[in-house]
C-alpha cells in the first residue's frame, strides 16, 4: 500500500542530529524554512537513537533529520544500516537537502602548539586528517564524539589543551573561541542530509528514488535487478552494499536511481524485480529543497 501524499501540516515533532549547533541542527532549518513546519525540534544524541524513537512513536506527526552522505567521506554507514529497519513502520525519506561543510578549529588554547587533543565526530576529523598532521606532532590524540556541537559543547576554559573541530556558527552558538577557519583538507566539503517521515513526496519531474533489497547468495542475483533497471532505461545513480548480519555472505543492497516510484516505468521495473529478492523496500521518493 502506497503511503499518503505529504501533508506537512500533520507534523508537529522533528528529531534532529545534536546537540544544537551540530550540522544537521543547520540542515534542520532548511528543512522547517522549505516546508513552512509548525513543530517542536529535539535533538537526540545518535543517528541509532533518533531511528529507534520513530520506532517508538510511529506516527506520521514526528520527522527527523540525519545526515546520508558527505562529498569527502562517501557514505554515513550508520544512517545506510539503520534505514532498511524502518520497513515495519513504513518511515520513507520524504526530502534531501545539501550543505556546505567548514570546519573550524575551536577551544581555549592561545596557541595551537598548547593543543594535545582534538575531539569531534569521525567524519569531521577524518575530513581534516591532512590539516591535523600538518599542524600538530603524532602525538596529538584524536577522540571521537557523536557530533561536531558535542566536542564544541564540551570544551571548558580548564582544559585550553583539549579544542574541538566543528562549525564557526557551533562556536559562536557555544560562545567558545575560533582558532583557525577553513581546515577542510577539500574546499568543496559537502553533506547530504535527509528527512524522514511516514509520507511520500509527489512527483515534481526531479525525483530521485532510493530502494533497498536482499537476493539469494547466488551468482548473477544482483546483475538480474541491475538488467531490469537498464530494461526500463533507469539512471542509477549509487549502489552499495552491507552485510544482512543475519547470515555469512548474506548482503544488503542500497540503490538510488533518477525517477519516482509512481512513474509507469518504475513501477513496471518494481514488479520485475520483487520476485527476484528475499526483501525489497522503497526508502522513499523524494527532491531537494533549499
Amino acid at each position: 500500500m502506497m503511503p499518503e501524499i505529504l501533508d506537512t501540516t500533520r507534523i508537529r515533532k522533528l528529531l534532529f542530529l545534536g546537540p544544537r549547533g551540530s550540522y544537521s541542527d543547520f540542515a534542520k532549518n532548511t528543512f522547517i524554512d522549505a516546508f513552512k513546519l509548525h513543530c517542536v525540534s529535539t535533538n537526540l544524541k545518535s543517528i541509532s537513537s533518533i531511528i529507534k524513537a520513530l520506532k517508538d512513536e510511529n506516527n506520521a506527526e514526528i520527522v527527523a533529520v540525519i545526515p546520508i552522505e558527505n562529498s569527502i567521506e562517501g557514505i554515513v554507514r550508520e544512517t545506510l544500516d539503520n534505514l532498511s529497519s524502518l520497513k515495519k513502520e513504513g518511515f520513507k525519506i520524504i526530502a534531501e537537502t545539501t550543505l556546505g561543510v567548514e570546519h573550524a578549529l575551536i577551544g581555549y588554547a592561545k596557541n595551537k602548539s598548547d593543543i594535545k587533543v582534538v575531539r569531534s565526530h569521525p567524519q569531521a576529523l577524518a575530513q581534516c586528517k591532512r590539516y591535523l598532521q600538518e599542524n600538530f606532532p603524532d602525538s596529538l590524540i584524536e577522540e571521537a564524539t557523536l557530533s561536531t556541537s558535542a566536542a564544541v559543547r564540551s570544551l571548558v576554559i580548564e582544559e585550553p589543551a583539549v579544542a574541538a573541530i566543528g562549525s564557526v556558527d557551533c562556536a559562536e552558538m557555544y560562545d567558545v573561541p575560533v582558532i583557525d577557519k577553513n581546515i577542510n583538507d577539500e574546499v568543496n566539503n559537502q553533506t547530504r542530509f535527509i528527512l524522514l517521515g511516514k509520507f511520500m513526496s509527489p512527483q515534481t519531474g526531479y525525483d530521485k528514488t532510493s530502494i533497498t533489497f536482499s537476493t539469494e547468495n547466488r551468482a548473477g542475483a544482483l546483475n538480474k535487478i541491475l538488467t531490469i533497471l537498464e530494461e526500463y532505461d533507469i539512471n542509477m545513480s549509487y549502489i552499495d552494499s552491507r552485510p544482512s548480519k543475519k547470515e555469512l555472505g548474506e548482503y544488503v543492497f542500497y540503490i538510488d536511481f533518477a525517477g519516482h516510484i509512481l512513474d509507469e516505468k518504475v513501477q513496471m521495473a518494481f514488479e520485475k524485480i520483487k520476485p527476484l529478492v528475499k526483501m525489497f523496500y522503497v526508502i522513499g521518493s523524494y527532491h531537494p529543497v533549499g
